[in-house]
């Protein structure tokens, strides 16, 4: 009979451990609960938090910072606020532009002639007309800036101002005429009147 009673002890202790495991199995979700609670005052903070870094990075894109201000844009963009983050967004692209199409400061004639001259070798046409136009204001008297000058007007389709220029280039300088025989870019209006009997006068003769 003591043997039974044991017995009984016995189980009655096994029960109560099993009976304490749901207690053991709910307590890891007691920190699930607290960091769902204490995520709350931190998600309340994010707009506010947002917001002074889009304006922070506002800054860095007015100062001209732009490979900085998009870092903090792409920040800004992975906010909880939808109109902050589409607007960091939009300034993103814009600082990708700038990025790819650095400003360019320049200040004398050759400066713009030689930024004219790349964009005309890259078939920037209007762009390049723009700035050795600006040259030839600064230097007038400067045969080159005619001569290229006259090259972006031809290939714009200005014939007449292409001829004025080409033709002030050659006055100037009048080893422009041979270059202008061996430019390939002039070879599409070369044999074409006035350009004809500007670079082959000789011509008149045959």
């Amino acid at each position: 009979m003591p043997e039974k009673r044991q017995t009984v002890a016995t189980k009655a202790r096994d029960t109560a451990k099993r009976m304490t495991k749901p207690q053991v199995s709910k307590n890891p979700k007691t920190p699930e609960l607290n960091a769902k609670t204490n995520a709350a005052p931190d998600a309340a903070l994010a707009g506010p938090k947002q917001l002074a870094a889009f304006e922070a990075s506002m800054k860095l894109f007015h100062a001209r910072r732009f490979k900085e201000a998009k870092e903090q844009f792409e920040v800004v963009a992975a906010g909880p606020e939808r109109d902050v983050a589409q607007r960091a967004r939009l300034h993103i692209a814009m600082c990708e532009r700038r990025i790819g199409q650095p400003a360019v400061e320049l200040g004398t004639s050759e400066e713009y002639y030689n930024y004219g001259i790349a964009l005309l070798n890259s078939r920037k046409v209007p762009e390049a007309r723009s700035h050795l136009e600006k040259a030839l204001e600064i230097a007038p008297g400067s045969d080159h800036i005619h001569y290229a000058l006259a090259l972006a007007l031809a290939l714009s389709g200005d014939l007449a101002a292409a001829h004025e220029n080409l033709k002030r280039a050659i006055e100037l300088e009048p080893r422009n005429r041979l270059i202008a025989r061996q430019d390939a870019d002039f070879a599409a209006i070369v044999n074409q009147q006035p350009f004809q009997a500007l670079i082959y006068p000789e011509k008149k003769n045959w």
